[in-house]
C-alpha cells in the first residue's frame, strides 16, 4: 500500500475513532444508570486514547492527521439527543444507537486490516479493532438485556 494511502486509510480510522469518542460522550447524557454513563464514558476516553496514536501514526508517515469526525456522525449524535428527549432516556434505545455506530466502526477496522498496512501500522489498527469489537459485543449484550427486562 502506499504511503498516502496508508496516511488516508488511518484519517478514516480517526474520524471513525473521533465519532464514537463523541458518540459515547453524548450517549452518557442520554441514560440515567450510573453503570451505563461510566461505562459510555470509559469509551469515550478510549476513543480519544485511539485517535491520539493513530494521529501519530500518520505523522510518523509525514502526513496530516485528521482533527474531526464525520458529518454523518453529528447526524448520528443529533437522533441520539431526539431519541433520548422523545423516549425519556430510555436505554434500550440508546443502547441500540451505540450499537448501530459500533457497527460502523466494527466494519471500518475490517476493511483497514484488509488493506496491506506497514506492520506496526497492522499492529496498532489490529489492536484497536480488537477492543472495538469487544465493545460492540458488550454494548450489543447489554442492549439484550435491556430488551429481555422490558418484556
Amino acid at each position: 500500500m502506499a504511503n498516502e494511502d496508508v496516511i488516508a486509510t488511518l484519517n478514516t480510522l480517526i474520524e471513525t475513532c473521533k465519532d464514537g469518542q463523541n458518540g459515547f460522550q453524548e450517549a452518557a447524557t442520554g441514560v440515567e444508570r450510573s453503570d451505563l454513563k461510566s461505562l459510555f464514558y470509559e469509551c469515550s476516553q478510549q476513543r480519544a486514547q485511539f485517535t491520539g496514536e493513530l494521529q501519530s501514526l500518520v505523522r510518523e508517515l509525514g502526513g496530516d492527521p485528521e482533527q474531526s469526525g464525520s458529518l454523518a456522525a453529528a447526524v448520528h449524535r443529533r437522533w441520539i439527543d431526539i431519541k433520548s428527549a422523545i423516549t425519556g432516556k430510555d436505554e434500550t434505545s440508546v443502547l441500540s444507537e451505540c450499537e448501530r455506530g459500533e457497527d460502523i466502526a466494527v466494519s471500518t477496522y475490517k476493511t483497514a486490516l484488509d488493506g496491506q498496512l506497514p506492520a506496526n501500522v497492522n499492529t496498532v489498527v489490529e489492536n484497536q479493532y480488537n477492543t472495538v469489537q469487544a465493545t460492540h459485543d458488550k454494548i450489543r449484550n447489554l442492549r439484550d438485556a435491556a430488551k429481555a427486562a422490558t418484556t
